[in-house]
């Protein structure tokens, strides 16, 4: 006789073909509508399924976790960051966690150089005047920005993603420059030509750009907070597209109104869904709907490795994505 299927809850609409699959191996349920579960839904969930598929809009907390039935066993992130899932408190209650890492490290790369050349040259600015129909013409002194060869780039966390940003920078003739928790090994280093900073706040005031590219920990709340975004060039721009919470974002308005710094580009924002409002109207920063892993490729990659990591957990073997406090 064959052993039951397991039980799967996904949170969100994922992808066509990867729901397709999901029911194909598993006894699944899924969303209607492309809208985050309630916290009622989200409680009903884990009281009833084997595996939770819950992503980034889902806060999966302790108060949450405490009211799993017994045979809740995996949540199977779909998304790297697990920032939103109180991991200590599953792996107390014998619930694996898993994620995606690598599968957005190429997508969102790009849409960090995008931010980037956004930013230095004025592109969003530009738009606007098209689309309101107000360009009277060339000329040699309109929407002069700057231009990126030459810049020195201050890459804040140099994982997978951070050595991707680094390599598409040196390519625009960009000096890469990193502060890291752990130095990279010096043939890394080598290839990427990238110099190493101990000192964060060394870096920061020596950089004409600042990437964040590091996960949002209890260490890195913050990390850019008034005291070192005052250490910048005022010609400096911050692309984040990372967590929002590294980043002090009412500091950062502060000193883009003042003119203490030159731009931002934001895809992520510490409070919500949306950024300080003032941002919205400053002609110097561009501001996008957390897109950086919006491809139709990464998406379904994405649901391809949780697809992996539900399979080999009901295979009765550790997800290969498994997740543990240590990682964090």
């Amino acid at each position: 006789m064959p052993s039951k299927r397991l039980s799967v809850v996904v949170t969100r609409r994922l992808p066509e073909v990867v729901e397709t699959r999901l029911k194909e191996l598993f006894d699944v349920s899924l969303r209607s509508e492309d809208t985050p579960m309630t916290r009622a839904q989200l409680t009903e969930a884990v009281k009833t399924a084997d595996v939770l598929v819950p992503t980034l809009t889902d806060k999966i907390d302790a108060g949450l976790i405490g009211q799993a039935g017994e045979q809740l066993k995996l949540i199977a992130n779909y998304g790297a960051g697990v920032d939103h899932i109180d991991v200590e408190t599953a792996r107390s209650r014998g619930i694996l966690v898993s994620n995606t890492p690598g599968v957005v490290t190429e997508d969102t790369a790009d849409m960090v150089m995008a931010l980037m050349l956004g930013v230095t040259r004025r592109i969003q600015e530009g738009l606007s005047v098209m689309q309101s129909g107000d360009w009277d013409g060339w000329a040699p002194t309109a929407f002069l920005g700057g231009r990126l060869g030459g810049k020195r780039l201050g890459i804040l966390g140099m994982g997978r993603i951070g050595q991707a940003v680094a390599r598409r920078a040196a390519a625009f003739g960009m000096q890469i420059h990193y502060h890291n928790r752990r130095r990279l090994r010096p043939e890394i280093e080598e290839a990427l030509e990238a110099t190493y900073w101990e000192s964060l706040d060394q870096m920061v005031a020596r950089m004409d750009v600042i990437s964040v590219n590091c996960p949002h920990t209890p260490s890195t709340f913050h990390l850019l907070n008034a005291r070192r975004l005052k250490l910048m060039k005022p010609t400096g721009i911050i692309i984040n597209t990372s967590r929002g919470e590294v980043l002090d974002e009412n500091a950062l308005t502060r000193m883009l109104k003042s003119g203490e710094l030159a731009g931002a580009g934001l895809d992520v924002y510490e409070h919500g869904l949306r950024g300080n409002p003032e941002l919205m109207n400053m002609p110097n920063v561009v501001m996008l709907p957390h897109m950086g892993s919006a491809t139709q490729e990464g998406r379904v990659e994405m649901g391809e490795k949780v697809i992996i990591n539900v399979k080999t957990f009901a295979d009765g073997h550790r997800p290969p994505d498994q997740v543990v406090p240590a990682m964090l």
